[in-house]
C-alpha cells in the first residue's frame, strides 16, 4: 500500500460510477474499499452519500475482522443486513458504530485475475427488510461492472490519504428557482430555518432563526452548529444529525438556549442534506440536570463522533485473546484512526520494558529499545509508568528538551506516551508516533487517554491467556508422540491439527505401537474439552491404552481394563476410543471402539476399476469411564497389501448444519478418489477437503495405516 493520490483522471471514471450505482438501486449512500492483498485489509477508497467523518471506524477493516464487508470479501458472497435487529445479532462490532435503523449490502468486487475488494450500499429505514431477487440480480451486476472498469484500467487504483467524496446527485441541467424566491418563502414560515449539508455544515440560514439561535447568519454559515453554539455542544444534536443523515428519517430534539429558552428542532433528511425547523417550545419536562443559566459546554472527548469511534476500538478489544491479536489490532484500527504511523506495544517486565509489537519501525530500532530499564532516561516511557500519566509530544523539539537522545533514534517527529495501568499497577505502555510533526488536540489526548485504559485490560487479559495456552500446549506436545516408529511392512501418516478458534489445544490423541516383528497397534481417541484439564486426561487415556496393549489382550479386553482404570479415576469428561490390531502376517485385523466415530477402508483399484472406499460398521461400546462393567465387542476383517485405514476424530467430520452420516461418506469418496498419493499427501488432502477454509471448530487428529508387503517372520 503506497499511500500516495491519484490523479483525478484515474479517479473518475470509479467514482462516477460509484454514484451512479447508489442512485440507481435507490440506496441513499455508497463506498468502496479496496483490498489489499499483501496486508489482508480492506482500505475505504470512494464514499458517496455520507459525511467523511462518519467513516472513521472503518476506513482500515482487516480481512478477518466480523463485519459485513470484510465477510463479503472473504467468503465471495452478498451480504445482507436488512435490519437494526439483523446487524445487532449478526455483527455486534459493527452496529456499535452504526445503531440506526437501515438495510447494508456488502457486495463482493470480484475481477478476471484477483477481487478487487468490495461495494457498501446503505438504504434508509423504510427499505423493506428482506432483499428481492430483482435487487440482488441488480447488486451483482453492478459489482461486475465495477470489476470490469478496475480489470481494464491502465494500473490498478492506489489507496488515498483520505477516502474521496462524491456527490450522489447528478447535475440538474433543468430550471432552479431564484435563491430570493426560496429565501422570502422560507422567512414567511412560522420560526426559523436552517438547511445544513451532508457534513453538518450550514449551509442556508433565515434571519429569524439566527434571531432564535442568538448568532447573526454570518457567523452560522459554513459551521457545525455544535461548534458555533456552546450551548448545543452535546452528543444529543450531532447524534440525532447522524440518524438524519444515515437513516434518512426526521427527528427531532429540544435544548435549552441559555439562560430559559428552549427551542425544538425537527431535521428532515434528503439525500443532498437536512433541512432544518426551529421553533420556540416549553420547556419539556424536569430537567433536573440542566444548567439554569450560562452556557453548557461539554468536554471535547464526548463529541458523538468520538465516542462512535472509541465505542467501536472498545468492542475490538473485546473480541481480541492473545497478545498478538492486541498488537495487530492496535495498528490495524488504532494507528489508522488517529492519523499515526507508528505504534510500540510494550509490557513491564522484571524491571525492564519488553516489546511485544511495533508497527511502522525499523527493526535496529526495536532492538536497540528492547530491553531497557524502566528508569532509563533515553525515553519518557519511564516516567509515563511511575506518573501513570501520558505524555504527548508534538514536535521533536519539545522532546529534545526532555529526552535529547530520543529524536535521535529513527525519524520519528511527534510521539504519545500512553502509560497501560490496571489497578494502579503498570503492565506496559503504548507508544504512537508520527513522521511529521502533529499538534495533539484536546479531544485526541482525551480519547487516547480513554483508549489506554481500554488497551491495557485487553493487554494484561491476552498475557494470561498466552500464559495458560502456552502452559497446556506444552503439555499437550509432552504427551503426544514426537514421532511414530518405523514398522517393517507398514506405511503410516499422521495429523493433529488443533480447534482453529480458542486455545489451540485440546484432548484429541493417537499412537503406534509396535507389539511384535509382524503385528502391531493402533489407537485413536477424543477427551472433551480444549483445555489443560483435556490435555491431562488425555494423557492419562493413552498411558493406560498403550499398558494394556503391550500385556497381548484382545482389542476389547484392552478397552474394558482402560475403562476399569478411568472409572476409578472418576473423570468429570467423555473419552471415546478406537482400538485396532494389526497382524501383518496373515493380513487381519481387529478392531474395538468405545463410542468412537467409525474408521474408513479404502481398497486399491484393481484391473482397470475404480478404487472403493467404504465406512466400517464397528459396533461402539459405551464411552469410557462411565460404566466400570461396559463389554467392548470386537469386529475382524482383512487388511490387504495397498488397503488404507483411516482413523480419525470427530473434528474431521463434523461440520456445523452438516449431516454428520453424509460428511462421513463424503470423506469416503474423496478417499477412493485420491489416486495414488502418498500416505504424507493423503492425509492433508483429507483435512482439506472436509475444511477447505482451515477454519475447523474443533480439534482433528487423523492416522492412515497402509499395509506394504509382508514382512518376512
Amino acid at each position: 500500500m503506497t499511500g500516495r493520490s491519484e490523479k483525478p483522471g484515474d479517479a473518475g471514471l470509479l467514482d462516477g460510477t460509484l454514484a451512479a450505482i447508489v442512485r440507481r438501486s435507490g440506496a441513499s449512500a455508497g463506498n468502496f474499499h479496496l483490498l489489499v492483498p499483501e496486508e489482508r485489509l480492506l482500505c475505504l477508497t470512494v464514499v458517496c452519500g455520507l459525511p467523511v467523518e462518519f467513516t472513521a471506524p472503518w476506513r482500515r477493516v482487516p480481512l478477518s475482522a466480523p463485519v459485513p464487508v470484510a465477510d463479503a470479501v472473504r467468503e465471495d458472497r452478498l451480504v445482507w443486513v436488512g435490519s437494526q435487529e439483523s446487524m445487532v445479532r449478526a455483527y455486534p462490532r459493527a452496529a456499535a458504530v452504526l445503531p440506526y435503523r437501515l438495510a447494508l449490502a456488502a457486495v463482493p468486487v470480484s475481477g478476471v485475475r484477483r477481487c478487487w475488494g468490495a461495494l457498501v450500499l446503505l438504504w434508509p429505514a423504510d427499505h423493506p427488510a428482506v432483499i428481492t431477487r430483482r435487487e440482488r440480480s441488480h447488486l451483482a451486476a453492478s459489482a461486475r461492472r465495477l470489476a470490469r472498469l478496475l480489470d481494464e484500467a491502465p494500473r490498478p487504483p492506489a489507496v488515498p490519504h483520505h477516502p474521496r467524496i462524491v456527490s450522489v446527485l447528478p447535475a440538474d441541467p433543468g430550471q432552479v428557482q431564484p435563491a430570493p424566491v426560496a429565501a422570502d418563502f422560507a422567512e414567511r414560515l412560522p420560526g426559523g430555518s436552517l438547511s445544513l449539508d451532508l457534513d453538518g455544515r450550514i449551509t442556508f440560514c433565515t434571519p429569524s432563526a439566527a434571531e432564535l439561535l442568538g448568532r447573526s447568519a454570518d457567523q452560522l454559515l459554513g459551521t457545525l452548529p455544535w461548534q458555533a453554539l456552546p450551548w448545543l455542544d452535546d452528543p444529543v444534536p450531532e447524534e440525532q444529525y447522524r440518524t438524519a443523515v444515515i437513516s434518512r428519517e426526521p427527528v427531532c430534539f429540544t435544548a435549552l438556549r441559555p439562560p430559559d429558552q428552549w427551542l425544538d428542532f425537527r431535521l428532515y433528511p434528503d439525500p443532498s442534506g437536512i433541512s432544518v425547523r426551529i421553533n420556540p417550545s416549553r420547556a419539556p419536562g424536569p430537567h433536573p440536570q440542566e444548567p439554569t443559566g450560562g452556557s453548557r459546554q461539554l468536554p471535547d472527548a464526548v463529541r458523538a463522533g468520538r465516542l462512535h469511534q472509541l465505542v467501536h476500538l472498545a468492542a475490538a478489544l473485546t473480541e481480541t485473546v492473545g497478545v498478538r491479536d492486541v498488537v495487530d489490532l492496535a495498528a490495524d484500527q488504532i494507528l489508522p484512526a488517529f492519523g499515526a504511523d507508528g505504534l510500540i506495544l510494550a509490557k513491564a517486565e522484571a524491571g525492564r520494558l519488553k516489546i511485544t509489537g511495533y508497527r511502522g519501525y525499523d527493526p535496529q530500532i526495536i532492538e536497540r529499545l528492547d530491553g531497557l530499564p524502566l528508569d532509563t532516561d533515553l525515553t519518557p516511557t519511564g516516567r509515563a509508568l511511575a506518573s501513570g500519566l501520558p505524555s504527548f509530544f508534538a514536535n521533536s523539539q519539545e522532546m529534545a528538551r526532555l529526552y535529547p537522545r530520543t529524536p535521535t533514534i529513527g525519524v520519528k517527529q511527534a510521539w504519545a506516551f500512553l502509560p497501560l495501568i490496571i489497578s494502579g499497577r503498570p503492565v506496559g505502555c503504548c507508544i504512537l508516533s508520527y513522521n511529521d510533526p502533529h499538534a495533539f488536540t484536546a479531544d485526541e489526548r482525551a480519547v487516547l487517554t480513554s483508549l489506554a485504559g481500554l488497551i491495557a485490560q485487553a493487554l494484561d487479559r491476552a498475557r494470561l491467556y498466552d500464559a495458560k495456552k502456552e502452559l497446556a500446549h506444552g503439555l499437550q506436545q509432552a504427551l503426544l508422540p514426537r514421532a511414530l516408529p518405523d514398522i517393517r511392512g507398514l506405511d503410516v501418516a499422521a495429523r493433529y491439527l488443533p480447534a482453529s478458534h480458542g486455545m489451540d489445544v485440546g484432548g484429541d490423541f493417537y499412537d503406534l505401537i509396535r507389539l511384535t516383528d509382524t503385528t502391531a497397534a493402533a489407537f485413536i481417541g477424543d477427551v472433551q474439552g480444549h483445555n489443560v484439564t483435556a490435555a491431562a486426561l488425555m494423557g492419562q487415556v493413552r498411558t493406560a491404552v498403550r499398558s494394556h496393549a503391550t500385556a497381548d489382550a484382545p482389542p476389547g479386553e484392552i478397552l474394558a481394563r482402560t475403562n476399569r482404570t478411568l472409572t476409578d479415576l472418576e473423570p468429570d469428561l467423555l473419552v471415546s476410543c478406537l482400538y485396532t490390531h494389526i497382524d501383518l502376517g496373515s493380513r487381519r485385523i481387529s478392531l474395538a471402539s468405545a463410542g468412537h466415530v467409525p474408521p474408513i477402508l479404502r481398497h486399491p483399484r484393481h484391473a482397470g476399476e475404480p478404487a472403493q472406499a467404504r465406512v466400517l460398521q464397528v459396533e461402539p461400546g459405551p464411552l469410557l469411564g462411565i460404566d466400570i462393567d461396559a463389554v467392548y465387542p470386537v469386529a475382524a476383517l482383512s487388511l490387504a497389501p495397498g488397503d488404507i485405514l483411516a482413523l480419525y476424530t470427530d473434528g474431521l467430520v463434523e461440520i456445523p448444519g452438516a449431516d454428520l452420516s453424509w460428511t462421513t461418506a463424503d470423506l469416503a469418496r474423496h478417499l477412493a478418489d485420491s489416486g495414488d498419493l502418498p500416505l504424507d499427501q493423503l492425509v492433508d488432502s483429507l483435512v482439506h477437503h472436509a475444511w477447505p477454509t482451515g477454519r475447523h471448530t474443533d480439534d482433528i487428529a487423523l492416522l492412515l495405516l497402509q499395509p506394504s508387503v509382508s514382512p518376512s517372520v
